[in-house]
C-alpha cells in the first residue's frame, strides 16, 4: 500500500493504475466502481484515498505552449518542477507558486494550494480550462465559468487530465531575508508589509512577539534596505528552520535569478522536509489578519512544544466556488508540525475555536478538526458543488469517505 509524501497516512486502496494515455485513464475509469486520482501525494489526508482503486496521471506529462494566447496546456501528471523551466526558456511564466515545485498541477489545483502575494490569487486562478474524464468514461473540456466551480473540484468531478494555465511573461526575481519582525509592528502596518513584495512571507514559532524571519521575494527592479520596518537583513543564507541545510532552500542575498528559483522557498533538486512532518492552514479575511494572528499566539504555549515553524502569507480573492479565498482577500495561517499526531490533534480545535470569529477555513489537503457542519457552512457555492458532482458522477464513482464526510454529510 502506497503512503503519502509525509508517511503520516496511509492508503487503503486496492489497486493503483498508472496509464500510459487518455484513452486507457477512460478504460480504467469505465472499469472502476470506485475510483480516486492520486497526485504527487502532497496531501496530509484522506482527501485522495479510496475504498477501491486509485488512478496516476504521472505518465501524462505532455506540455504545450501557445505563445500567442499566452497559455500553457499541460498533462495531469506535470509537475511545476517540469513546467517552470520549460516556460522559462520560452519567455514565459507562470503569476505565482507554492513554496514546493514538487507538487503537480492538477493536483495543487484541485486543493487550491497557493503562493503569496497581495494581488495573487492561487495556482488554480491560472486555470483557464480543463479536460476531465468523467464517470461514463467521456472526456470533457470545461472553459469560461464553468471553470469557476469544476477547477477546485477535490478530486470529485472525475479524472482531470488536461488544464489550460494562463501565463505572462518571463522576469528574473530577487530574494531577500530579514530576521525579528516584532508583531507590534504588524499593527497598522500589515497591508504595507505584505504588499512589500511581489510574494512575502513571515515566519514564526510564536514565542517573543515577533517573526523570526520574513522572506521578500520581488522584482529585480526594486531595492532591499538594511531595515524593514524593525527587521534587520539577513547577513547570510537561512533555512526557515534554524540548524537545517540552507543548500535545500532558493537563492537569497537579493542575488538575482529566474522567477521560478525564487518564488518557491525550496529547490526543485533538494528534498525539502527535514524529516516527518504534519501540517495545517487555515485562511481568515485580511481585514482580519492582525487580530486572528494575535488570537493564534495567545496558544504559543500549546503550540511551540509541537512546532516545526509557521507561516504567513497573503493570497487574492477569487471566484472559484470551492477555493478558501472564495470571494475574500485572504491571510493563510500555516502550521508545519512536528510528527506528534496525538498530541497535534487536541491542539487543533483549541486553534479553530481562536479562529472561529474571523470564519477561517482549512486547507482541504491539511490536518483540521473542524466539524463537517461547521465547515459546510463557511462556503456558500456548496450546494452548486455537489449539484456539479450529481451532474458528472451521478453515481458516485469518484466520491470516498472524506468527500462524503464534508460536502455531503449533514453532521
Amino acid at each position: 500500500m502506497e503512503k503519502n509524501w509525509a508517511g503520516n497516512y496511509q492508503y487503503r486502496a486496492s489497486q493503483l493504475h498508472r496509464p500510459q494515455s487518455v484513452a486507457e485513464v477512460q478504460e480504467v475509469v469505465k472499469n472502476s466502481n470506485h475510483l480516486r486520482a492520486l497526485g504527487t501525494r502532497h496531501s496530509f489526508n484522506g482527501i485522495a484515498d479510496s475504498a477501491g482503486d486509485q488512478i496516476s496521471l504521472e505518465n501524462l506529462d505532455r506540455m504545450s505552449l501557445d505563445q500567442e494566447a499566452r497559455t500553457v496546456t499541460v498533462g495531469a501528471g506535470v509537475t511545476y518542477g517540469q513546467l517552470c523551466p520549460y516556460l522559462y526558456r520560452n519567455g514565459f511564466a507562470l503569476h505565482n507558486l507554492a513554496s514546493l515545485p514538487h507538487i503537480s498541477v492538477a493536483g495543487a489545483c484541485a486543493t487550491a494550494t497557493h503562493g503569496s502575494g497581495s494581488k495573487n490569487g492561487n495556482l488554480a486562478t491560472a486555470v483557464s480550462a480543463l479536460e476531465i474524464v468523467t464517470a461514463s468514461g467521456d472526456v470533457v473540456t470545461l472553459s469560461g465559468e464553468r471553470v469557476h466551480g469544476a477547477v477546485v473540484g477535490l478530486g470529485g468531478l472525475g479524472v482531470v487530465t488536461k488544464l489550460t494555465l494562463d501565463v505572462q511573461p518571463a522576469a528574473d526575481m530577487r530574494q531577500a531575508v530579514y530576521e525579528n519582525l516584532s508583531f507590534d509592528r504588524l499593527k497598522g502596518h500589515i497591508d504595507e508589509i505584505f504588499a512589500s513584495g511581489y510574494s512575502v512571507s513571515l515566519f514564526t514559532d510564536w514565542q517573543n512577539h515577533r517573526a523570526t524571519q520574513v522572506w521578500i521575494k520581488t522584482r529585480i527592479d526594486s531595492e532591499f534596505h538594511s531595515d524593514f520596518f524593525g527587521a534587520k537583513l539577513a547577513a547570510k543564507k537561512l533555512h526557515p528552520l534554524p540548524g537545517l541545510p540552507v543548500e535545500n532552500c532558493t537563492e537569497q542575498m537579493g542575488i538575482s535569478g529566474p522567477w521560478y528559483e525564487r518564488l518557491p522557498h525550496f529547490r526543485m533538486n533538494f528534498t525539502p522536509s527535514g524529516g516527518d512532518e504534519l501540517q495545517s492552514e487555515y485562511f481568515v479575511p485580511r481585514e482580519n489578519a492582525y487580530e486572528a494572528i494575535l488570537a493564534v499566539e495567545e496558544l504559543r504555549d500549546h503550540v511551540t512544544p509541537h512546532l516545526l515553524i509557521s507561516e504567513l502569507r497573503t493570497i487574492a480573492a477569487d471566484d472559484l466556488w470551492m477555493s478558501p479565498c472564495y470571494q475574500r482577500p485572504s491571510v493563510a495561517i500555516h502550521f508545519t508540525w512536528k510528527p506528534e499526531w496525538d498530541t497535534v490533534k487536541n491542539v487543533l480545535p483549541m486553534i479553530e475555536e481562536r479562529l472561529a470569529p474571523f470564519d477561517a477555513r482549512p486547507h482541504w489537503a491539511k490536518l483540521f478538526a473542524m466539524t463537517p457542519a461547521r465547515l459546510q457552512k463557511l462556503y456558500v457555492k456548496l450546494p452548486d458543488y455537489r449539484a456539479l458532482l450529481e451532474h458528472y458522477d451521478p453515481s458516485g464513482k469518484f466520491r470516498n469517505e472524506w468527500l462524503d464526510l464534508y460536502c455531503f454529510s449533514r453532521r
